[in-house]
C-alpha cells in the first residue's frame, strides 16, 4: 500500500482528493492535515464523504509513516512550508500549486504525463500542473508538435466556481455568480509561464504570444477552452497529429466529433476537438477543473511515480446529465 500524507486537507482540492484516495485500491491515507480543523471528521467539513470514512483531520505531520505527501496549499505556500520544514529525501512531493512548475534550481519535474510520463515515473518531487494550463496545454501541444505555432494564439477558457477555492470571495458568491460572467486577468494569468514553457518544450521554439482571456462561469466545475492558431496546414494532416499525438494517452482523447463540457465533469479526462475555417484552425478542449486540472492528475502522476497502473482510481463517470 502507497501511505500517503495530505497537507491542506480542508478546501476543495484536498476534500476531492480525499474522495479519490479513499477509493484508490492501493493507497492508505495516513493522515490529512488542517491545523483549524484538528479533532473534526473529515466528513464534517467534506460532507459529501458522509458514511465513506471516519477519519478525523489532524494538526500533526508524521512524515516519517507515509511514502508520498501531497501539498494542497494555495500559491506560494508551499516553497515557504519547505523552508521551515524539513521531510524525510524518501519521501515523495507532488504538489498541487504553483511555487515549482517553472524549471529552475529545484528538481521538481514537471506533472503533465502527456510529455513528462518519463521523467515523473523517475522524480522524487513533481509540479502538479494548473487547472486552465492543462487545459490550455492540451489543446495546443499537437499544434507544438506540427511547429504550427508561430503566430500569436488567441485563447479564451472559462472555469467554474470551484476554480476560485473554497475561501468565499465577492466572485465567489452566488448572489453575484448566478446568471453572471466576467473575464479575469486578461493576458496577464499566472498560469501562461507553465503554458509557454510546455510548449517551447514540444515545439523546440516559441516567438508567437499566448493571448489567454480566462473568464469566470456560472457553474460549479469544469474548464472548456477555445484556441485559434493562424495556418495553412491541411486539416487531415493536423487530425492526424492530434490522434497520434494521445493514442496512447491514458486519459486525454481526440474526438471526431465536438465536445461539450459535460463530457468530462467528474472524470479525469480531457477532451480535445480540432477544425478548420479558412487559414483559422480552432481547437476546443475540456476537463474537470478539480480533477484533471488538479487532484486527478496529482493522483495520475502519483500512480506513475510508484510504477502502478495509471488509470488506479481514477475510472470515474462523468455527470452527463
Amino acid at each position: 500500500m502507497i501511505r500517503v500524507g495530505i497537507l491542506g486537507a480542508a478546501g476543495y482540492t484536498g476534500g476531492e482528493l480525499i474522495r479519490l484516495l479513499l477509493n484508490h485500491p492501493e493507497v492508505d491515507i495516513v493522515f490529512a492535515n488542517s491545523e483549524s480543523n484538528a479533532g473534526n471528521l473529515l466528513s464534517d467539513v467534506h460532507e459529501g464523504l458522509i458514511g465513506d470514512t471516519d477519519l478525523r483531520f489532524t494538526d500533526q505531520m508524521p512524515f516519517d509513516k507515509v511514502d508520498v505527501i501531497f501539498f494542497c496549499f494555495g500559491h506560494g505556500k508551499s516553497e515557504a512550508f519547505l523552508k521551515e520544514h524539513i521531510i524525510p529525501e524518501n519521501v515523495k512531493i507532488i504538489d498541487l500549486a504553483q511555487d515549482f512548475r517553472i524549471k529552475g534550481s529545484h528538481d521538481y519535474v514537471y506533472g503533465l504525463p502527456e510529455i513528462n510520463k518519463e521523467e515523473i515515473a523517475v522524480a522524487q518531487h513533481v509540479a502538479n500542473p494548473g487547472c486552465f494550463a492543462t487545459a490550455i496545454q492540451l489543446a495546443l501541444l499537437p499544434a507544438a508538435k506540427l511547429g504550427l505555432l508561430t503566430e500569436d494564439v488567441a485563447v479564451n477558457a472559462i472555469t467554474g466556481s470551484t476554480g476560485a477555492g473554497q475561501k468565499p470571495g465577492a466572485t465567489t458568491h452566488f448572489s453575484w455568480r448566478v446568471g453572471n460572467l466576467s473575464i479575469y486577468k486578461p493576458f496577464q494569468h499566472q498560469h501562461i509561464a507553465e503554458i509557454r514553457q510546455s510548449l517551447k518544450q514540444t515545439q523546440g521554439f516559441l516567438d508567437a504570444d499566448i493571448d489567454f482571456i480566462p473568464y469566470r462561469g456560472n457553474f460549479a466545475r469544469g474548464i472548456f477552452c477555445t484556441a485559434v492558431v493562424r495556418t495553412s496546414a491541411p486539416i487531415d494532416d493536423i487530425v492526424q497529429v492530434y490522434k497520434d499525438f494521445y493514442c496512447n494517452a491514458t486519459f486525454t482523447h481526440f474526438c471526431e466529433k465536438p465536445i461539450d463540457l459535460k463530457q468530462v465533469v467528474n472524470t479525469n479526462k480531457a477532451l480535445v476537438h480540432v477544425e478548420k475555417y479558412g487559414q483559422k484552425l480552432l481547437v476546443t478542449s475540456a476537463i474537470d477543473n478539480l480533477l484533471k486540472g488538479a487532484v486527478g492528475q496529482a493522483v495520475q502522476n502519483m500512480n506513475i511515480m510508484f510504477g502502478i497502473d495509471e488509470s488506479t482510481g481514477l475510472r470515474l463517470k462523468a455527470s452527463a446529465f
